[in-house]
């Protein structure tokens, strides 16, 4: 009996030789994402699981939490419990993440990121890839979590129940439901609204009971899965800010897996996240989202989302670029004070990186 136990012991310790990693892995890596399993963000999620269970041959198994589920519906708990190792990966917004890592406020100065319809998804790029992508990246792993890739929920545009938004003064007063994020406080009350910060679980009541006139989000990545024009007729694209998405992980599970899955993993997120960004972006942009996701045969139903929306009964407004002008002079004073909390080289870094597609 006791060489039997000898051998069998003898075996696992080979086994945990020559497989160091994957005797240590976990049989499931939490994955945390905000919105549900049907947005672009929750799709984004789930191919990276799929993905990255699929090319490890099943050595990481990354199991998705949709809706909040491993924050109790806090979205800016995320990135210390991601942090804390209570979550292990997470598809995270730039929004959620800003009270910790204040750099990530960049893509939320309003009317920075270039409002061209032309140019800026280019812009997003340009900075992503560029000098102050990697300023906001290093900052994030400063404060202790491991980035992957960079994912997109979209341009935040306008919608409310009262009336068509086209200049500055038609803003006066309406009650928005905005994410609690004091940049965003700012901005509405510089234009003149009445900005409401409620937890997006609470946001349709307040539609329904007219606590609220109206709300900001991307266009494919929120208000169509949620079908907004259950609850507001107004729709305005003036792409006023945009909300990246980071693909992140805690460092001490990266630290666990051996090299080779490693690379495996961070070649599938760069994957899901080209797929996640061209779905949040189909119709949006100038086709190449829309090729692409047909080119590996995951194009979706809705493929003109602004025409789904004239559809449904919405009346859409697209400013003009005075209009955009106009918007832009009313919240200078928002950019000017944010520059300085965000970093002054930061902000200066990404329009050094947007005029290099200008």
């Amino acid at each position: 009996m006791k060489k039997k136990v000898s051998a069998v012991l003898l075996t696992v310790m080979i086994l945990c030789i020559a497989l160091p990693g994957f005797a240590s892995y976990k049989s499931e890596y939490k994955m945390s994402v905000v919105p549900g399993a049907v947005t672009p963000w929750g799709m984004g999620a789930g191919y990276f699981a799929e993905l990255v269970n699929e090319r490890t041959e099943g050595r990481v198994n990354v199991k998705v939490y949709y809706s909040g589920q491993l924050f109790a519906g806090k979205q800016t708990s995320e990135f210390l419990l991601l942090r804390n190792g209570a979550i292990d990966f997470s598809l995270a917004s730039t929004i959620n993440w800003s009270p910790q890592v204040n750099e990530l406020n960049l893509p939320a100065l309003p009317f920075f990121v270039a409002s061209d319809v032309d140019k800026r998804y280019a812009a997003m790029d340009a900075i992503e890839e560029g000098k102050s992508g990697k300023m906001m990246i290093d900052a994030v792993e400063s404060k202790g979590v491991k980035f992957l890739a960079w994912g997109e929920n979209g341009f935040r545009e306008l919608t409310n129940s009262v009336r068509a938004v086209a200049t500055v003064a038609d803003m006066k007063d309406l009650k928005l439901r905005v994410v609690g994020s004091p940049i965003y406080i700012d901005t509405f009350k510089a234009l003149g609204a009445n900005p409401i910060n409620m937890n997006w679980s609470e946001a349709t009541t307040g539609f329904q009971q007219g606590l609220v006139d109206g709300q900001e989000n991307p266009l494919v990545g929120i208000c169509i899965p949620v079908k907004i024009w259950d609850y507001h007729k107004y729709l305005t694209n003036w792409h006023y800010v945009i909300d990246p998405l980071l693909l992140a992980v805690n460092p001490k599970v990266w630290s666990s897996f051996d090299e080779k899955d490693q690379a495996i993993i961070a070649q599938c997120a760069i994957d899901a996240m080209k797929y996640e960004k061209a779905i949040s972006r189909i119709g949006l942009d100038d086709g190449s989202s829309l090729a692409y996701l047909e080119s590996i045969g995951k194009a979706p139903e809705v493929k003109d989302p602004i025409l789904f929306c004239e559809e449904n009964g919405m009346t859409v407004t697209d400013l003009t670029p005075e209009s955009v002008q106009a918007f832009k002079d009313a919240t200078a004073s928002v950019r000017e004070e944010w520059t300085k909390k965000i970093g002054p080289k930061l902000v200066a870094a990404a329009e050094e990186d947007m005029a290099s597609v200008q």
